[in-house]
């Protein structure tokens, strides 16, 4: 394998650790985009009120208002959403409609665009076409009413059985064995987060994909610029692309200063696939608090998984069609899958799946809520945020009620307040029904993952809130048959040990308490 001379290693190095031109515009970016937000969200609702209430045709205005709330109140009851967003959207409507029914319009359906549907819609039915002509119309074993089928048709990727899956309890255990994959690279590096942030973490892993770039890795890189406003200056991309002819870049749903229906749905899948041997997901994004080289809320706990053998032809395929959405020079689908030859291991399963805002399904829920529905003896479950629709929170209550032993861990540090309280506010009707709930002392757990009687678990980037189950673009990955599940549920019982259980005796909320908690849940599908 070909190597660097020591003088472009050290042109490596001081080009990424000089840079710093991050500093300049970041926070300029931000605030610019919050008060020009603000000014539109103040001089809408200005001008909305006096056309209402002070002008001549106030009363014709006002029944024109009166008669849009009673068609979107019409309209949001023959919907399919679930019945707690359909209240949710219904209240904000009747006692707010001057921003009520706009903030449906931008917020209230999570769907993409048409033009951005559009164009996922194309890359994805190609996407596929190549890959069935590269594996032919294979049969991977899954059976008719599994949560493998359901995967496979709806999620978009089968389910193999060879290969191996690695989990990870931490983002400093396998930040290490990235770098080491890395390292190995020979034919191209996809990278893919949510957010991407100067630190350690990045700037050790830039090296690496410069370094590889170099010696002819094709090295394609996404974020989403959301993600990344308070973290990467504008135009990132092309400065990314400005090191090395092999390194592309591509910003997901530019982040533009206006109200736009777009804007909620952001890119959160967290992958990175090397020569279609490795890939790695999970929790972690590529920031320096995921491997606690900086603290912002206690010890940050965070999970990940590397995969090999064919599963990781998934991933290869989650990333280009997104890839191949958005860049006209798009990559051929073909050229990056590798032919699985290992044999089947008996037992063992592994499913990576993808979810997209672009369809009418929620994958993500429905993958966790066939799990909870099908636990004899424990249910297992970490995640950030706990902002439950009606269906979720029966079917965790029905199964503690069965005799299941369902375990909730949230944050003991929260990293956003509002989410934080209506996280808790989900505790009593939890509580009651017998589930226990922990709260992580040591700081803030990030970890999206589940696991149940010893059989099978999900790990991934999709929380148990309404942003990653209905706006988000996500990831995840269900498995079974193999020491992996043993290990997330080796992690849970230790961060059980490690966090306070919340009960109906050390958990009490006052009047007042239990009204801010019933008003923001009207607001729960926006945050």
């Amino acid at each position: 394998m070909k190597k660097l001379s020591e003088r472009k290693k050290k042109w490596i190095e001081r080009t990424v650790e000089n840079d710093r031109s991050y500093k300049v515009f970041l926070y300029n970016r931000f605030f610019a985009f919050a008060l020009s937000v603000l000014l539109q969200v103040v001089g809408y609702a200005v001008l909305l009120l006096l056309l209402v209430y002070q002008s001549a045709y106030a009363l014709v205005l006002q029944l024109v208002v009166f008669v849009l709330e009673i068609v979107f109140i019409l309209y949001i009851l023959n919907t399919h959403d679930r019945p707690s967003l359909k209240l949710n959207w219904i209240i904000a409507i009747l006692v707010a409609p001057v921003f009520g029914v706009p903030m449906y319009l931008i917020n209230g359906r999570g769907r993409p665009t048409r033009k951005m549907g559009e164009r996922i819609a194309r890359a994805k039915a190609q996407n596929d076409e190549e890959a069935r002509a590269f594996f032919g119309e294979k049969e991977y074993g899954s059976e008719e009413g599994s949560l493998s089928r359901y995967l496979e048709r709806y999620g978009g990727y089968p389910m193999y059985q060879d290969g191996n899956i690695e989990y990870y309890e931490s983002g400093e255990k396998i930040f290490p064995v990235i770098l080491e994959e890395l390292k190995k690279a020979e034919k191209y590096i996809f990278v893919e987060y949510f957010i991407i942030a100067h630190g350690r973490m990045w700037n050790e892993i830039l090296k690496i994909l410069v370094e590889k770039a170099m010696l002819g890795v094709k090295v394609r890189i996404v974020y989403d610029d959301f993600g990344c406003m308070m973290t990467l200056p504008p135009k990132y991309d092309r400065y990314l692309e400005g090191l090395h002819e092999n390194i592309k870049c591509m910003t997901f749903n530019d982040v533009v200063p206006l109200f736009a229906v777009r804007m909620n749905n952001r890119d959160h899948r967290k992958l990175l696939v090397i020569d279609g041997k490795v890939a790695f997901t999970g929790g972690f994004n590529l920031a320096d608090e995921y491997i606690n080289e900086k603290r912002r809320f206690g010890y940050w706990k965070d999970s990940g998984l590397k995969l090999t053998g064919g599963a990781v032809n998934s991933f290869v395929r989650m990333f280009l069609w997104m890839w191949n959405a958005f860049r006209k020079d798009g990559e051929e689908v073909a050229a990056y899958l590798s032919p699985v030859t290992a044999e089947k291991r008996e037992g063992f399963a592994v499913q990576p799946y993808d979810d997209s805002p672009l369809d009418k399904l929620s994958v993500g829920e429905t993958a966790y809520m066939d799990i909870v529905n099908r636990a004899k003896k424990y249910v297992y479950i970490f995640t950030p945020y706990l902002v439950l629709d009606d269906a979720m929170r029966t079917a965790l209550c029905q199964a503690a009620m069965r005799g299941v032993d369902v375990r909730i861990v949230t944050p003991g540090i929260p990293d956003k307040k509002m989410t934080y309280r209506l996280t808790r506010a989900n505790y009593d009707i939890l509580l009651k029904a017998g589930v226990r709930i922990y709260e992580y002392s040591p700081g803030f757990i990030h970890s999206k993952s589940m696991v149940t009687d010893d059989e099978c678990a999900v790990v991934g980037t999709i929380n148990l809130d309404y942003r990653s189950l209905y706006h988000h673009f996500e990831n995840a990955v269900y498995f079974s048959g193999c020491e992996a599940v043993a290990a997330v549920k080796r992690d849970a019982e230790e961060t059980f040990a490690l966090s306070k259980e919340r009960t109906e005796e050390n958990f009490k909320r006052g009047v007042v308490g239990r009204l801010v908690d019933s008003l923001l849940r009207v607001f729960e599908t926006l945050l």
